[in-house]
């Protein structure tokens, strides 16, 4: 029973980032590989949950929250909402969200992602990082973002959502017109 109490608590927090950088590595693969457009989707969902759970990590509250409610909950189902009303008709025999392209050459970004990797390496290598000895306790951010919004920018922060749902007004409009022809 003292075995199982003893585990450290680093290796569960180094495994479950582990854990966490492999769903975003998957959903990323599975959405550059995929040929239907719709499941490309599914996979920005899977790397944005992952991205959420490596925020935590980082400690970046606020940011992990926002990650799921602005790019889950808002773009990516906005996304997928334009995938299914504009879906062509011509495509609909086949299979209805595949990607047609016209260039098959895929070594200029081969050689593009090969270099943007090993130039991203040459700099990781090349800084100078610097560990503190002191420890500083994280705190949240999510009391302080709240309270600077709802005091000092409550005019900016009410425009946004004016503007917003006049962005979702106009975008329902579009979609009510478009089934109508």
């Amino acid at each position: 029973m003292n075995d199982v109490l003893s585990i450290d608590p680093k290796l569960i927090k180094g495994i479950a980032f582990a854990v966490f950088a492999a769903i975003t590595l998957f959903g990323a693969g599975y959405l550059l590989l995929t040929k239907n457009i719709l499941y490309a989707a599914y996979g920005l969902l899977v790397a944005f949950l992952g991205m959420s759970g490596l925020y935590v990590f980082a400690g970046a509250d606020f940011v992990a929250v926002t990650q799921i409610m602005v790019y889950i909950g808002g773009i990516l189902v906005l996304m997928i909402f334009g995938i299914m009303l504009t879906q062509n008709k011509v495509m609909k025999a086949e299979s209805s969200n595949a990607i047609i392209v016209s260039s098959k050459n895929i070594m200029w970004g081969i050689v593009t992602a090969v270099a943007f990797f090993v130039g991203l390496l040459t700099m990781l290598y090349q800084a100078k990082f610097k560990l503190s000895k002191a420890y500083v306790a994280p705190e949240s951010t999510v009391d302080k973002i709240g309270i600077s919004l709802l005091t000092e920018n409550l005019l900016m922060f009410e425009v946004v959502g004016v503007l917003l749902l006049i962005a979702l007004i106009g975008a329902a409009f579009v979609a009510k017109k478009l089934k109508n022809e």
